[in-house]
């Protein structure tokens, strides 16, 4: 195991049309993952993600497997192509979707009980967001004082801790157009609103916590081999019985990516892998901790290069 290097896996908004193909093509483990992946949900999911459409891709149902199967695929194409060259890791992490990508990695469920798992989690989000309508939006460059403020009189909540100068917020849609306009009045100049069914990592999930919970309850979490950096608090989970709490308390509370990333800068990590779709993860990281290096790990070029590095200029 190396103390310098964590694995880390994106979460929703890193989709797009053809991730995964090149994988499934070249490496056999690859194609192992998306068959699994396709038997156990009872549909092509592969497809999906090969060939799209993007509307369907896109929706919340859909999305969250197709991500944890493409995740999965790339990290088993890498441990086929490189071996040891790719290092076990301290840590593993995933901001919001991407910490159930982890726990297949780390041992605590198998890929096809995540993956059912992650479908009934985009389908009650969906719900969720249908039963009190809400959406998300980012707000860049902007203190988390003055935002918290701001929430605090709009009525609405800061969902994710991305990085500095990368906050989201979440809630109803009018009190997010309230929250825009107070905090440009203080100063925000960019509020970019999210492509999102819902106010995710708030309260709003609320109607759906019962019905998620029951769900939860009926899976065995293992202890992982590898500890996983909580979204909920920035601390490493160690045994099983901590992740239902986990996972629960995640789909209504902050994300908080930032004190993930600080907490295992703090303990040695210099060296991320970014695996999966996407390159979201790398540039949040060099915001957190700019000494650090990262690597993505998305398709047969990533591991190509880090097979046979090009030699320096």
């Amino acid at each position: 195991m190396s103390s310098w290097a964590a694995h880390v896996f994106p979460g929703q908004a890193s989709q797009k049309v053809g991730m995964g193909l090149g994988v499934y093509q070249e490496y056999r483990s690859a194609r192992a993952v998306y068959d699994e992946a396709d038997a156990s949900l009872g549909f092509p999911i592969s497809r999906l993600c090969f060939e799209g459409p993007a509307e369907e891709l896109t929706k919340t149902v859909n999305v969250q497997p197709a991500i944890v199967a493409t995740s999965i695929a790339c990290l088993e194409a890498a441990r086929e192509g490189l071996g040891t060259k790719l290092p076990t890791p301290a840590y593993m992490a995933g901001h919001s979707l991407g910490e159930y990508t982890a726990l297949v990695p780390a041992g605590v469920l198998p890929l096809a009980d995540t993956l059912r798992l992650v479908r009934e989690r985009g389908r009650l989000m969906y719900e969720a967001g249908l039963k009190t309508p809400g959406s998300m939006m980012a707000v860049i460059a902007f203190d988390r004082t003055p935002l918290m403020e701001v929430c605090a009189e709009a009525g609405v909540e800061i969902s994710n801790i991305n990085a500095p100068g990368q906050l989201v917020i979440s809630g109803a849609v009018d009190r997010l157009h309230r929250a825009e306009e107070l905090a440009k009045q203080r100063g925000a100049r960019r509020l970019i609103p999210l492509n999102v069914s819902g106010a995710f990592h708030s309260t709003l999930m609320d109607p759906v916590i019962d019905e998620f919970n029951r769900v939860l309850g009926s899976f065995d979490f293992k202890t992982p081999r590898i500890p996983i950096v909580s979204n909920v608090t920035g601390l490493p989970l160690t045994s099983g019985r901590q992740f239902r709490e986990e996972l629960l308390s995640q789909l209504r509370r902050c994300i908080q990516w930032q004190a993930s990333v600080e907490y295992m800068t703090r303990q040695g990590v210099t060296t991320y892998y970014e695996i999966g779709p996407g390159t979201v993860l790398s540039g949040l990281i060099k915001r957190i901790s700019p000494d650090a290096q990262t690597i993505n790990i998305s398709g047969v070029e990533d591991i190509a290069a880090l097979i046979d590095p090009a030699p320096p200029a």
